[in-house]
């Protein structure tokens, strides 16, 4: 990621497709840190964090090394084991599945709806069987899953509902915060996120007794009353004082940067209308809160001529991540899911990062449009 160093704006200059925005206390905070010589995992900040973080999104949270331990620990908080099986959309980072899998469990792999890119509810009763024991919802470049249907058919059927927050601090279903309706959720906290702490996680969930043992499993399962006495397995994944310092001030600011990722979407809808691609459909009571700006095309043999087109402008883009149904680990013959497979052909995310230019924003879109004038036809 580049630094974040001041520097006068070429017009030829690279547009990465992502990078922090450390322009607030993190230099200070950390700086504390390195004063007081609480630079591992105790130390005020990882408080205070928990609890900026918990306050935003109305829940009680504690806190991860990364994304993937804070996953790992959610589903052990709920009581994943050995020969359970987790429902969870093929479209999703790699992380949501073997999460699933170092739990001994079996991921059952969902396809997703062709305009919002999120888990199709509709289509997940149908995976059930008797060893299935939760649903893995995943928040989709910011986007939101229909979680009042999925939490449906999850209360009929009996299993918990875990969410998969990574990429959507911020989006919010009829008011209330993602990550709020299933029984436990991960949000990541990696150096492209919304709020970042170079690495970093925070689990989520309002049962109390979810949320202690989600807190033992990341301090080795030790006893709260006895010392070196260990009641439970668990692992080291606690977060750093010094990741909790830039995650603190990068929390003052979050309101400002999630207005200003909005704005960067409507501006790409704007320049980019009339040509043949599309954005995602945000469905009604959701509000989007544009981790990665995500367009797909309309036939996938254009998305890497289109992405190759814009490396040759100095633009970065990155295309969507492949099913996990399709990874050599996890590919079965004869299975396929036609909508993710199509959707991930197709997709590319766009430079996304909140100090983006207006400037910057037309020579993006200027060389999305001469790419389909010249090269695309």
């Amino acid at each position: 990621m580049t630094p974040d160093v001041p520097r006068k704006e070429s017009r030829d200059a690279f547009i990465p497709l992502y990078q922090p925005d450390l322009t607030g206390n993190e230099r200070s905070y950390v700086a504390e840190c390195l004063d007081t010589n609480w630079i591992s995992s105790k130390g005020r900040f990882t408080g205070l964090f928990e609890k900026a973080f918990s306050d935003f999104i109305g829940c009680p949270c504690t806190s991860a090394c990364n994304g993937t331990a804070a996953l790992r620990m959610a589903l052990a908080a709920v009581g994943i084991r050995p020969g359970d099986e987790v429902i969870v959309p093929s479209l999703t980072y790699v992380a949501s599945v073997n999460c699933i899998v170092a739990a001994g469990a079996t991921p059952l792999f969902a396809e997703i709806e062709a305009d919002t890119w999120q888990m199709d509810a509709a289509r997940i009763e149908a995976l059930v069987t008797p060893r299935t024991r939760a649903i893995l919802a995943v928040h989709l470049y910011g986007n939101a899953c229909d979680m009042p249907a999925i939490r449906d058919v999850a209360s009929r059927r009996g299993l918990c509902v875990i969410e998969d927050c990574a990429e959507s601090l911020g989006t919010t279903l009829d008011g209330r915060h993602a990550g709020t309706f299933g029984d436990a959720a991960a949000f990541s906290f990696y150096g492209n996120k919304t709020v970042t702490t170079g690495e970093g996680g925070m689990v989520a969930a309002r049962d109390e007794a979810v949320l202690r043992r989600a807190a033992a499993f990341k301090t080795q399962g030790v006893s709260p009353d006895r010392v070196y006495w260990h009641e439970s397995l668990g692992f080291n994944f606690r977060m750093t004082n010094i990741q909790a310092a830039i995650g603190l001030a990068q929390m003052e600011r979050i309101r400002a940067t999630l207005e200003r990722k909005r704005a960067l979407a409507a501006g790409y809808e704007r320049r980019l209308a009339g040509l043949p691609l599309r954005f995602a459909r945000t469905r009604t009571g959701v509000s989007h809160s544009h981790w990665m700006v995500s367009a797909v095309v309309d036939r996938p043999e254009q998305q890497e001529p289109l992405r190759e087109a814009l490396r040759r402008r100095g633009i970065e883009t990155r295309p969507f991540f492949h099913p996990a149904h399709t990874l050599p680990m996890y590919a079965r013959p004869g299975f396929a899911l036609p909508i993710s497979e199509r959707v991930a052909a197709s997709g590319l995310n766009l430079p996304s990062w909140p100090g983006l230019s207006e400037r910057q924003l037309d020579r993006i879109g200027s060389a999305i449009r001469d790419a389909f004038h010249d090269d695309l036809r």
